[in-house]
């Protein structure tokens, strides 16, 4: 839910930033409000590039770096993906001018979720998985970066660059 809105829904976010886990909780008609929101905003993407093309590429924020995350150190799927999405927002902030301040935004969105934001990783394992990661395409990555909270875009990373950015932000 949480990556849907940074990458696609920055009223979204600011939402999810006024209420809590025991919100939705206590209240099932705001939860089904939550996930209808949330479905309605995949399954636009997903209509739009069926065939993963475009927009959908973005459905893969946090992913690239998480799943890496989730298959080393066997974290439940969401919490790799949490984590990874705070590294390519990293990334983002060096390649992308990305305002570090909205990166603060979004440690403090996944914490008020009880999601995890740092992990001590072993970066030469999460490279080795990288490099063998469907998006690479010969010499780089297919990466989704922010340009700020509600809007990804998909750029191409050199993986010499690639290496250099994991060992700078992770």
């Amino acid at each position: 839910i949480i990556k849907h809105a940074c990458i696609k829904d920055a009223a979204f976010f600011d939402f999810l930033k006024t209420k809590t886990l025991a919100d939705f909780r206590n209240d099932p008609a705001m939860l089904a409000a939550l996930i209808e929101k949330n479905v309605a905003i995949k399954t636009s993407v997903v209509l739009n590039d069926e065939f993963e093309t475009g927009d959908r590429k973005l459905l893969n924020f946090g992913h690239t770096i998480g799943h890496a995350i989730e298959n080393i150190y066997s974290l439940p799927h969401g919490h790799a993906i949490s984590i990874g999405m705070l590294a390519s927002c990293s990334i983002s902030e060096k390649i992308n001018n990305f305002d570090p301040a909205a990166t603060q935004k979004i440690i403090a969105l996944l914490q008020q979720y009880q999601l995890p934001v740092q992990l001590a990783i072993d970066k030469d394992k999460i490279w080795d998985i990288l490099l063998m990661d469907k998006k690479r395409s010969n010499n780089s990555m297919s990466f989704v970066v922010l340009d700020a909270i509600g809007n990804a875009v998909v750029k191409p990373i050199p993986l010499v660059q690639l290496k250099d950015l994991i060992d700078q932000c992770l």
